[in-house]
C-alpha cells in the first residue's frame, strides 16, 4: 500500500488522541509538510486547555504587527512570535496579502500566527505540521489543490496503487487481520485515490480472499428469519 507521510499519522494520533475530530480536508501537504486549517489547529487548542499570557506588542506600524504570544498548559509553557506585514494586492514583500477592498487586521493576524504556532508546540507537533495561518501561499495552495492532495499524490500511478493494495489484502493472515486493514485509515485514504472501477476492484478481491483464501462465509439465515 503506498505510505501516508509520517508526520500526518501523528497528526491524526494527536487529534484522535485528545478526541478532537479533524476532516481530511483540513490537512494537506506543502513540500512535504502537512498544513492544518486553523479552525482545527484552534480548537485542538480548546480542548487542550491551554492558558494564555496577556500578549506582548514588539512592534506596531500602521502596516505591520509583531506579538508575542505565551500558552501554558498545566506545568509547560511555549511561547513564539506571530507577524503580519500587510502586502497590498500585487505587490510583494509582505507576508499578509490583501487583496481589492478587503480590511487589514495585521494585529489579529499576528495573534492568530503566534498562538497556532504555540498550540502545535504544546501538542508536539511543532515541525511536524503547519497553521493554515501561517502564509497565505497554504491557503492558495489548498484553493488550487483541492484538500489535502499533495504534489506526491498527485503523481501516484493509480494502477500500481491497485497492485499495491491487493497485495497487502493477500498477505493477511486472518479474517480480523483483513478487517483491520480495510477499516485503517491508510487504506481508506488509498482507495479515495482510485477510479470507482478500480476501487470496486480492490474491494471485490478483498472479499475473494476473505472467502477463499481465509476460508469466511456468511452466518445463514434461520428458517423464521428467512420466512419473515
Amino acid at each position: 500500500m503506498a505510505r501516508r507521510n509520517p508526520k500526518l499519522d501523528k497528526i491524526y494520533e494527536v487529534f484522535d488522541k485528545h478526541n478532537v475530530e479533524i476532516d481530511r480536508d483540513s490537512i494537506w501537504e506543502v513540500q512535504g509538510t502537512p498544513v492544518v486549517k486553523h479552525k482545527d489547529v484552534e480548537r485542538l487548542g480548546a480542548v487542550l486547555g491551554i492558558k494564555w499570557d496577556v500578549p506582548q506588542i514588539l512592534r506596531a506600524e500602521r502596516d505591520e504587527a509583531v506579538i508575542m504570544v505565551i500558552g501554558r498548559m498545566g506545568d509547560k509553557l511555549e511561547w513564539s512570535i506571530g507577524e503580519a506585514l500587510i502586502s497590498l494586492e500585487g505587490k510583494t514583500g509582505g507576508n499578509y496579502k490583501i487583496k481589492g477592498k478587503m480590511a487589514a487586521y495585521p494585529y489579529a493576524m499576528a495573534e492568530k500566527r503566534g498562538k497556532d504556532r504555540v498550540i502545535l508546540k504544546l501538542a508536539d507537533l511543532h515541525g511536524d505540521a503547519y497553521s493554515s495561518e501561517e502564509a497565505d501561499d497554504f491557503k492558495e495552495e489548498q484553493r488550487q489543490g483541492g484538500g489535502n492532495k499533495s504534489a506526491s499524490n498527485d503523481n501516484v500511478d493509480p494502477s500500481k496503487l491497485l497492485t499495491d493494495i491487493k497485495a497487502d489484502i493477500a498477505k493477511t493472515k486472518s479474517v480480523k487481520e483483513l478487517t483491520d486493514l480495510m477499516n485503517s485509515k491508510d487504506m481508506k485514504e488509498d482507495l479515495k485515490k482510485l477510479s470507482v472501477d478500480e476501487e470496486r476492484d480492490a474491494r471485490a478481491y478483498a472479499t475473494e480472499h476473505l472467502k477463499g483464501s481465509l476460508g469466511w462465509s456468511a452466518p445463514e439465515k434461520t428458517s423464521e428469519a428467512a420466512n419473515g
